[in-house]
């Protein structure tokens, strides 16, 4: 084999799926995470159609992604008196299968600590490509080379930046922000479970703003327009995003500014543009990249099954290819075009946080309408289903 010392940038979802299929096929993994440790909780992620399904399948984790996974969620989108104006449906909003993201980082970790070493509290500050390999620069540890490092370190990817270019030409913003907060949402005399099981979680707009609180995709989720990304916020302090997300949302109605007053006590709060990658092709020499680093759609709906499928690929590729990461990378570059398409143009901002009362009804009126609902479900369906994944021989 070739290629057999693979260093991977991110222990969160990308990360360790494709750890899962290199280490139990002959590769030497590290896994390097900025974090000291696994992150508990965040905003659930979610899993649609066949294709999901059979990767979940193949890496062994299906039953267990299953005994944890979110009741179905609806959202109730209300006017400022409480008055549902209409229901969108877990069904469409929660996939075929719904679990908490550091849950699912969780089983993950345990299906593969055996398979890599993990190496917590340190990240990569430099990369010199030569012939032969990678020569790795971290933050702490002594410098290492490696055969093939793989960037799975989210939508603001060092890996990324280090290799293929500056974040501002390979990154668009999508005109949104974006905030989740573990704050306790303000709910008092509503129904947030239904007598058969389902969680309520309650959504209200306003002209280029939405609050969703309660229910178990986040406890609190804002988005809101923000011209230029938002760009006047620090990402790594939080007061400056609590006082941006304050700013966003000076003057809104119903529940919002107890919402809010939840958020200043929360303890945790992460606050972020929407924003979606210009990349077809990932990979160059001996980088590559898998979910968000490469295919990002913040809140886009399909980010984690791709990014699931996305390793599945890389890993057969390289396996096929019995490690030459020429063949694999142009391999995995070609096969992955067509499903990560959807993530080049689609927005979910708009659909949240409509800019116009008109385009608020419109939009309402869409899960009002059970034709048009059926329509929408049945294009997520399609999104996510990619029939030309291979069934590869992987251990």
């Amino acid at each position: 084999m070739s290629t057999s010392k693979i260093l991977v940038s991110g222990a969160s979802i990308a990360g360790p799926a494709l750890v899962r299929w290199l280490g139990r096929n002959g590769f030497d993994v590290t896994v390097v995470e900025k974090a000291p440790a696994l992150r508990p909780g965040g905003q659930a992620v979610d899993f649609k159609g066949r294709t999901h399904r059979d990767v979940l399948d193949r890496m062994g984790i299906l039953d267990d992604v299953r005994a944890r996974q979110t009741p179905r969620t609806d959202w109730r989108m209300v006017d400022a008196r409480d008055r549902v104006r209409a229901v969108i449906p877990g069904e469409f909003v929660g996939g075929d299968l719904e679990v908490l993201r550091g849950d699912l980082a969780a089983v993950l970790h345990e299906h593969t600590a055996r398979d890599a070493e993990y190496v917590f509290g340190d990240e990569i500050v430099g990369a010199t490509e030569t012939t032969d390999g990678v020569q790795v620069a971290f933050a702490h540890r002594p410098s290492e080379r490696f055969d093939l490092v793989v960037g799975a370190d989210g939508v603001h990817s060092a890996v990324r930046r280090l290799a293929f270019g500056p974040e501002e030409q390979l990154v668009e913003s999508l005109g949104y922000c974006y905030a989740v907060a573990d704050a306790a949402a303000p709910l008092d005399g509503l129904e947030t479970r239904r007598p058969d099981g389902r969680a309520v979680a309650y959504g209200y707009n306003e002209p280029g703003r939405l609050a969703l609180l309660g229910g178990q995709k986040a406890p609190s989720l804002f988005v809101f327009r923000a011209p230029g990304g938002g760009a006047p916020y620090d990402r790594h302090d939080a007061a400056s995003q609590r006082a941006f997300l304050e700013a966003a949302f000076a003057g809104a109605g119903w529940r919002v500014p107890a919402a809010l007053d939840a958020v200043r006590r929360a303890d945790d709060l992460y606050l972020d543009a929407l924003a979606r990658t210009r990349m077809t092709s990932f990979t160059r020499g001996r980088f590559a990249l898998v979910g968000d680093s490469g295919h990002a759609n913040t809140l886009g709906g399909f980010g984690t099954g791709l990014s699931l499928v996305a390793a599945y690929v890389l890993a057969g590729e390289l396996v096929a290819a019995r490690g030459d990461h020429e063949t694999a990378f142009a391999a995995y570059d070609r096969r992955m075009r067509k499903p990560t398409r959807v993530a080049r143009t689609g927005n979910a901002g708009p659909f949240l946080a409509p800019p116009t009362n008109a385009r608020i009804r419109m939009r309402d009126r869409t899960f009002t309408t059970r034709w048009m609902y059926r329509s929408m479900l049945w294009m997520t369906d399609v999104f996510a289903t990619d029939t030309n994944v291979p069934a590869y021989a992987l251990r």
